[in-house]
């Protein structure tokens, strides 16, 4: 082969390998499609359902996990169940006490990224009690069953779970809670997921179960994209549906750049 081939052949593999990295840098810079929605404690995934409407609509494919609140181990088995059904990277989005979830789970090789909805991100040594101590929240006792589970006192629900819901709406979700074990709100996550996926954070300005300035502390501490809604309740997904679905596929463009 003459010189000027030799030049016309290197070229051509230059150009070839050139063009397999763009193409491998514009395939991880793809938006991840598949949304995994764990709600928290006291109430099923159905409050979901507004957020889940619009990013269906927006092209998402979007699972909700029904944990059964029974123990964090048996909560966090769910949403490892529901992971390993996902064809492709997975945006993981907790809120409340799924914030917990979310950052033991996170660790699963499918997740691309977290999003806490007024939710939970401890670190090690840390439990949700222990940090409710340290920046209370403004709501009434939690009622307790003789087995150890809790729930909220149904004429307190809609002031303290739902104040931006209406009437109507608090007293129905009041009357459908899941009571919750004790015991989910002492569980410790010795390898929280925020420390090494991308993560983004909604505060809820009038959340009562979860002090605003907590929901902030752990926003700012683990670099989270934040967001903060004026006049939400902790019930923020119901809410304010179009504000968290926007920072949702917010996550899902940019966790794999």
């Amino acid at each position: 082969m003459n010189a000027p081939c030799k030049k016309i052949v290197k070229l051509a593999a230059i150009t070839a390998s050139l063009l397999m990295a763009a193409a491998g840098s514009a395939a991880m810079a793809q938006p991840v499609k598949n949304i995994v929605l764990v709600h928290g404690a006291f109430v099923g995934g159905s409050g979901w359902r507004p957020v889940y409407d619009i990013l269906t609509h927006d092209g998402y494919k979007v699972t909700l996990v029904q944990e059964p609140l029974t123990s964090f181990p048996e909560d966090v088995a769910a949403t490892r169940r529901i992971l390993a059904q996902q064809d492709g990277p997975v945006i993981l989005v907790g809120h409340s006490y799924g914030g917990a979830i979310i950052t033991e789970a996170g660790n699963d090789s499918h997740v691309a990224g977290l999003v806490y909805i007024a939710a939970h991100a401890l670190d090690n040594g840390e439990t949700e009690a222990s940090n409710g101590k340290k920046l209370p929240n403004s709501a009434h006792p939690f009622m307790k069953t003789p087995d150890g589970f809790l729930m909220i006192a149904p004429q307190y629900f809609h002031s303290d779970f739902a104040a931006d819901l209406s009437a109507r709406q608090a007293a129905f979700e009041a009357s459908a809670q899941m009571p919750t074990s004790a015991s989910v709100f002492t569980a410790n996550i010795p390898d929280p997921a925020w420390k090494t996926r991308p993560s983004w954070y909604m505060v809820a300005k009038n959340d009562k179960i979860i002090n605003p300035d907590l929901e902030r502390m752990y926003a700012k501490r683990a670099h989270s994209t934040t967001v903060e809604v004026a006049g939400a309740s902790h019930s923020v997904y119901e809410s304010h549906p179009k504000e968290v679905a926007t920072l949702i596929e917010q996550a899902a463009q940019h966790a794999l750049k």
